[in-house]
């Protein structure tokens, strides 16, 4: 290797160099592991949750590497647990992400999949839009009648409003729902 342009000292500092563990200025590189078991479209079946890398972003949605040699494509409802306008807020290119398979047209080779399904939503301080049970002050107790009308809750005539029941001085508890005006 030593010739006109390049000298024997030239190439031993090179190979000194290369020689030196953790010296390399790339970033790390880590190889992307497919499931074995799934290397064609054949092998792939609804509900599979598997390991993919984003390959293109689009308006529309994400396609996904899953190692079936055709990348499938995650439409853009299916990319989180939130609305998306924009899938490249989400996701880009090279990104490892876990999607469930949910249609495979092997006639036309297509693959649906989700990001969405495939991982649990996480909770935001507004409840991630998820509807659930009746939430605020008063959800989960007792009611309560007005006072000397007698039943559960009532208080005796006279009795402070402020006693361990709730009301009173006490502040109201912080909720998501605290805005809305419950019918009833």
């Amino acid at each position: 290797y030593v010739d006109g342009s390049r000298g024997e000292p030239t190439l031993r500092d090179i190979v000194s160099e290369l020689e030196k563990p953790g010296r390399d200025p790339r970033q790390s590189f880590e190889e992307t592991r497919f499931r074995e078991d799934v290397t064609s479209l054949e092998h792939l079946e609804e509900d599979m949750v598997l390991d993919g890398i984003v390959t293109n972003v689009t308006a529309f949605g994400a396609f996904v590497d899953v190692g079936v040699h055709q990348d499938g494509l995650v439409h853009v409802s299916e990319l989180a647990h939130k609305f998306v306008k924009d899938p490249g807020e989400v996701v880009k290119v090279g990104d490892r992400v876990k999607v469930r398979v949910l249609k495979v047209e092997k006639d036309r080779k297509r693959i649906a999949l989700s990001i969405k399904q495939a991982t649990a939503p996480s909770l935001s301080p507004q409840g991630a839009g998820v509807a659930g049970p009746a939430r605020g002050p008063a959800a989960g107790r007792a009611p309560t009648s007005a006072p000397g009308v007698g039943g559960r809750g009532a208080r005796p005539p006279g009795a402070p409003a402020s006693g361990g029941g709730g009301g009173g001085a006490q502040p109201p508890r912080s909720s998501p729902f605290n805005s809305i005006r419950w019918k009833g």
